[in-house]
């Protein structure tokens, strides 16, 4: 075993160091995102007892993200990347904040929170995406993104776990309020951020070129990655709120959210490493298919059995097809945007922040989903129902991004021919 794992760490080591600090940045920084993204929700639940409130903070967490992307592209003509990632990470502490200041979950209240916390959003995954792309290329993205993945998915094991019983046991032994739990981990929040906030300036990134970034005309190519983002856009307003909402609504709970988040997630984890460290490029669209299949079945059974045994089955599917996704999606998307600036001869931060248009019309019409099938039918119907709607219209994003992933593929063996290389065939 420990020469398994010293090989593994040799392998790891043999990466750029730019590389490695990001994943390690991104290793600490993911020890944050479950408690953001699942406990949160479930403490506007837990105060309000409405669930349209939480799909409300989800939504204007979607409208502050392109917003920040935008201030971002400005900034970073004059501060550096890594002092903006740092911020973005910090944000997400002050996010929480808000919230637990405020004394009584209102709609003005959270609609604050959600909107601070889609700025933190904005700020780390437009640096985040940018700096994935310049420090990593097409060879070595597969295992990178699995990585990265990786670490998300144990963290989603441990973290909820943990959280979830140090909420409950408070209340069911009397030793403390609820409310005293979440303050507690608004400061451990804080204080990963800060680490990893250190830790990202270890390495020696550099700024996108200092050019214009918004542009409304591009290469046909471009259209079809928008709405590959709008599909994903969509699946996430389900992957981020839904789970929450089932979960609470059949099991009532804290703990039991950590507990059947971890389910499932140790299979996936193991999966994630392996494809990182031995798929290639062309496995991609498989991965991508897999999850995309994974995910319909579980919003399959969610509405056919709709009851605590569904939502267990749901959550095992969506704690192994977000993962797979994830790893597949975003080396597709760099690929893509690699291909097409070389094209136009642009800064590649534009088709960053362009690509935040896509994703954010796809979240904006999910929850809109969920919102308008509450009001007009009723709560019930729309965690029934809507979760297999959403999973049916991402899976239409298969054939679009198998067909992004055979240019790409045209385009590099064009390249190698003009540099003088013979590749094996031509994908038609």
């Amino acid at each position: 075993m420990f020469r398994i794992l010293k090989k593994e760490f040799a392998h790891f080591k043999s990466f750029p160091r730019n590389m490695r600090i990001l994943l390690m940045t991104n290793l600490i920084y993911a020890l944050v995102l479950p408690i953001i993204e699942l406990f949160v929700g479930a403490y506007i639940l837990r105060e309000s007892d409405n669930t349209s409130y939480v799909v409300v903070y989800q939504l204007m967490v979607y409208f502050g993200i392109p917003v920040s992307f935008l201030i971002n592209g400005i900034l970073l003509r004059r501060i550096k990347i890594a002092w903006l990632y740092s911020l973005g990470m910090l944000l997400s502490g002050v996010a929480m904040s808000i919230m637990m200041l405020l004394p009584s979950v209102d709609i003005t209240g959270i609609s604050i929170s959600g909107f601070v916390m889609g700025i933190s959003f904005g700020f780390f995954w437009s640096n985040r995406d940018f700096l994935s792309l310049s420090t990593t290329n097409d060879t070595n993205r597969n295992y990178y993104f699995s990585m990265e993945t990786f670490f998300y998915t144990i963290t989603f094991i441990i973290v909820p776990a943990i959280a979830g019983y140090f909420i409950v046991s408070g209340e069911r032994f009397g030793w403390y309020p609820a409310k005293a739990a979440y303050v507690t981990l608004t400061a451990v929040v804080f204080g990963l951020t800060v680490f990893s906030s250190i830790m990202v300036h270890q390495g020696n990134f550099v700024n996108p070129k200092n050019d214009r970034f918004i542009f409304f005309k591009f290469e046909k190519d471009w259209y079809w990655m928008l709405l590959l983002g709008a599909f994903k856009g969509i699946a996430q307003a389900a992957i981020f709120f839904f789970p929450i909402l089932l979960i609470l609504s059949f099991v009532g709970e804290e703990g039991s959210l950590g507990g059947l988040v971890a389910i499932g997630s140790l299979i996936t984890a193991l999966v994630l490493y392996l494809i990182g460290r031995f798929s290639k490029p062309e496995h991609r669209i498989y991965i991508f298919s897999f999850g995309l299949l994974v995910f319909l079945a579980g919003g399959l059974v969610n509405t056919i059995f709709f009851s605590a045994i569904g939502v267990v089955i749901y959550q095992i599917c969506n704690s192994l097809s977000r993962p797979l996704l994830d790893a597949s999606y975003f080396p597709i998307q760099l690929g893509v945007i690699d291909h097409i600036a070389e094209i136009e001869n642009r800064n590649k931060f534009a088709y960053i922040f362009n690509h935040e248009a896509g994703l954010f019309a796809g979240r904006f019409a999910g929850c809109m989903l969920f919102l308008l099938t509450a009001k007009y039918a009723s709560p019930e119907f729309a965690l029934r129902y809507v979760l297999l709607a959403i999973a049916a219209i991402q899976a239409l994003s298969i054939p679009v991004a198998q067909m992004l992933i055979k240019k790409i593929q045209n385009y590099k063996k064009q390249k190698d021919i003009h540099a003088g290389a013979v590749p094996e065939s031509i994908v038609v």
